[in-house]
């Protein structure tokens, strides 16, 4: 079982605590993480944790200013049971990924969302799945300077119910490294092989200005001699 967190660390770090020495719901139910027989049951054990450390400490930030927030992803494989990614809201509600949404993001997530849409399908090869997460970050480090490095990468492969692909990526990451110049360079590559809008269309194979009796300028430029009324 894997978790990761975003928004507030105390919260988050409160939560993990819950999680790690064990709790009582809100109906008295025993909750260890060890026990749960599904990720299903798994995904409920931690979104109850996020409702107590919400019940404990959400009014209490709030009066100092601070508007509580927290995400998770919680992702593995229990047994012989499929694997299961589940990602949960600060009020302990859940969501799986499933075959029309093969991935799910928490944090800021603006920057690296596009390249994942273009690229990750259920068919998507693990190896390239993650190849596509460190494009996906690197474009998010670039364009959030709030965003940095260490990154911690996992990958897991179904059945295994262990990994040892377990990796902190810093500046000196060879890959990394070779991912973040590259992915600039083919970018551009690729921008400057897209022809160029053509306003008078003419030859052009891809004209930018066509003949449309559904959709008008907002607003016309007059020619020289000409009045708009």
């Amino acid at each position: 079982i894997v978790l990761t967190t975003a928004g507030n660390l105390s919260l988050s770090q409160s939560v993990v605590t819950l999680l790690k020495e064990g709790f009582a719901d809100e109906d008295g139910k025993s909750c260890d993480l060890t026990q749960a027989t599904s990720m299903f049951e798994a995904a409920g054990m931690v979104g109850a944790a996020i409702r107590e450390v919400a019940r404990r400490d959400g009014e209490g930030l709030k009066e100092q200013g601070v508007e509580p927030n927290l995400s998770m992803l919680l992702g593995g494989q229990i047994g012989s049971k499929p694997h299961e990614l589940y990602m949960l809201y600060y009020a302990g509600n859940f969501i799986r990924a499933t075959e029309d949404t093969p991935f799910l993001q928490i944090g800021e997530i603006k920057y690296g969302k596009p390249i994942l849409d273009r690229v990750i399908t259920p068919a998507t090869p693990l190896v390239q799945a993650a190849k596509c997460a460190l494009v996906s970050m690197d474009s998010t480090l670039r364009s959030n300077i709030s965003v940095g490095l260490p990154l911690d990468l996992l990958v897991y492969q179904t059945g295994a119910l262990q990994t040892q692909q377990l990796v902190c990526i810093d500046e000196h990451n060879p890959y990394f490294q070779m991912i973040h110049s590259t992915w600039g360079q083919r970018l551009r590559e690729v921008f400057e092989g897209i022809d160029d809008p053509r306003w008078d269309g003419g030859d052009a194979t891809h004209p930018l200005m066509v003949k449309s009796e559904r959709f008008e300028p907002m607003r016309k430029i007059a020619h020289p001699g000409e009045k708009i009324v």
